[in-house]
């Protein structure tokens, strides 16, 4: 039986994970987690093949997360199930030490497939991830949100889903005013004068659509 981790912050999906794989008879959910550091938390303890784990999670986010998992227990192997699209950060996490990488738009039969693989031992990539891997060269530039510290991801990833400076401070438990310096940052990192050209950036980068 294939023990499997779920940590994202949407009920439906961590519910819609565990029914998936109970009705394949050879994979069960034995935990999940609806933020960072709940899954941090249990990573000292915890007993599983496989953590599927989201990049947008709040509190502390997927990639950061992605990192101490690997400092903490090297052994843990890490599905990254994410809506941003493979081109943007997969080789990245890859590198970081995820096992495979999956956009949430994939069918659930490659999903299927690929938590057999990482429980197996072995790195699941799609064929997009290999052929991006292939034309990339290896000394290719970072995008510039990749400069993004942890909390400045956080932030980034709330103002390009909508929300304003009083709703990020109340959800990540910080003051406006710190908000509004993690904000000029990020400005600063991605040569954006306002929010109107953050949300652009994303754009161009293929975060949002």
């Amino acid at each position: 039986m294939i023990r499997v981790f779920v940590a994202d912050d949407h009920a439906i999906v961590r519910h819609g994970l565990e029914q998936l794989l109970a009705a394949t008879g050879d994979m069960r959910v034995v935990g999940t987690a609806c933020n960072g550091r709940e899954v941090l938390n249990a990573a000292p303890t915890l007993d599983c093949d496989v953590i599927i784990l989201d990049l947008s999670l709040p509190k502390v986010n997927g990639p950061e997360v992605l990192r101490r998992l690997k400092q903490m227990r090297p052994e843990l192997r890490v599905l990254v199930l994410t809506m941003y699209p493979e081109d943007q950060y997969a080789l990245t996490l890859l590198r970081s030490g995820a096992a495979a990488y999956l956009s949430k738009d994939r069918p659930a039969s490659e999903l299927l497939e690929a938590i057999r693989r990482v429980a197996a031992g072995a790195t699941y990539v799609t064929q997009t991830i290999a052929d991006r891997a292939v034309r990339a060269p290896s000394s290719a530039p970072a995008p510039a949100h990749a400069s993004l510290t942890a909390r400045e991801h956080q932030v980034f990833t709330l103002i390009i889903q909508g929300r304003i400076g009083s709703e990020i401070a109340a959800e990540l438990n910080l003051t406006k005013s710190t908000v509004s310096n993690h904000l000029a940052k990020i400005k600063e990192k991605l040569g954006a004068s306002s929010i109107a050209e953050i949300v652009r950036y994303a754009h161009r980068a293929g975060l949002i659509d």
